[in-house]
C-alpha cells in the first residue's frame, strides 16, 4: 500500500509551492525542445520462429519521441529483447500519443489496440498523469480500468506496467518543480505498483541506469536511442516469457 505520508507531502509541496511552480512550468514548455514522435511505420516484426504478438501502448515514450524511429524506440528494441529471449519471431505494435494520459489511452486508442491479437500488453503511463497533477486514486483507477479492458477483450494476455520515470531526475526541470514532480511521480509509481496483486499483472520499476543524463534525448525529458535499449532490455528481462501463449504455427 501507498505510504499515507506521501500523497499528503505532494499535496502540500504542491500548493505550498504553487506560485513558484507556475511559473517554472511555463518556462519549461517555453524553452524545452519539442521534438516529433518517432518516424516510420508503428508496427513490424523481428526474429524467427514461432510469431509472439506484442502491444506496447502508451505516451510520447510509446511515440517514440527522443528516437529516429521505432526501430530505435522503446517498441522496436524491446521487440528485438523479447526475439533473442524467447527464441520467437516478434510482431509488434506501438500505440503511443503524446500527451496521453491514462484515461485519454482509454478513451482514445482502446479500440485501435483491440483491433488485433496480443501475447503480451505493455504499457508505459504516468508522466503526463504527474504533470496533470492526478493523484494516486485516480491514476489506480484509470489503470486499472484500462487494463481490464484490455485484458476482456484480448483474451487476458499478461500485462507489463512499466514504471512511471521518477521526474525528479529529468535533466531539464528546474527546482523546486524537479523536487515536486517527483515526488508525485513516486507516487503514482507506487499506486501502479500496487495493481501487480492482480493476476496476470507485472509492475517494472524504472532501471537506474536509464536515468543517467547521458540517456536522455537533447530535451532532457525523454530517453534517448541509448535510453530506450537500457527500458527495453529490462522490460525484456522481466517479461513473463513462460506465461505467453503457446508456440503456434505462423498465420
Amino acid at each position: 500500500m501507498i505510504s499515507s505520508a506521501r500523497p499528503l507531502l505532494a499535496t502540500a509541496a504542491t500548493v505550498l509551492l504553487a506560485p513558484a511552480l507556475l511559473i517554472q512550468g511555463r518556462r519549461v514548455r517555453r524553452t524545452t525542445p519539442r521534438l516529433p514522435d518517432a518516424a516510420g511505420p508503428t508496427g513490424g516484426g523481428t526474429g524467427a520462429g514461432s510469431p509472439l504478438d506484442l502491444l506496447v501502448l502508451g505516451e510520447s515514450t510509446v511515440a517514440g519521441v527522443g528516437a529516429r524511429d521505432h526501430e530505435e524506440a522503446l517498441t522496436g528494441q524491446l521487440a528485438s529483447a523479447l526475439a533473442e529471449r524467447s527464441g520467437r519471431a516478434v510482431r509488434w505494435r506501438a500505440l503511443g500519443r503524446s500527451g496521453a494520459d491514462a484515461r485519454t489511452v482509454h478513451a482514445e486508442l482502446l479500440e485501435s489496440a483491440c483491433e488485433r491479437r496480443a501475447d503480451l500488453v505493455v504499457i508505459a503511463l504516468g508522466v503526463n498523469d504527474t504533470v496533470g497533477l492526478h493523484g494516486a486514486t485516480r491514476y489506480r483507477q484509470d489503470l486499472l480500468r484500462l487494463i481490464g479492458a484490455l485484458r476482456a477483450r484480448l483474451g487476458a494476455p499478461p500485462v507489463l506496467l512499466a514504471g512511471v520515470p521518477p521526474m525528479s531526475r529529468f535533466p531539464t526541470l528546474p527546482q523546486p518543480l524537479r523536487a515536486v514532480l517527483g515526488i508525485r511521480s513516486r507516487v503514482l509509481d507506487s499506486a501502479a505498483a500496487e495493481l501487480a496483486a492482480l493476476p496476470g499483472v507485472l509492475h517494472a520499476p524504472m532501471p537506474a541506469a536509464l536515468l543517467d543524463p547521458d540517456s536522455f534525448a537533447d530535451d532532457g525529458f525523454h530517453p534517448g536511442p541509448a535510453g530506450y535499449r537500457i527500458w527495453a532490455e529490462q522490460l525484456a528481462a522481466l517479461a513473463p516469457i513462460e506465461q505467453l501463449r503457446p508456440v503456434r504455427p505462423p498465420s
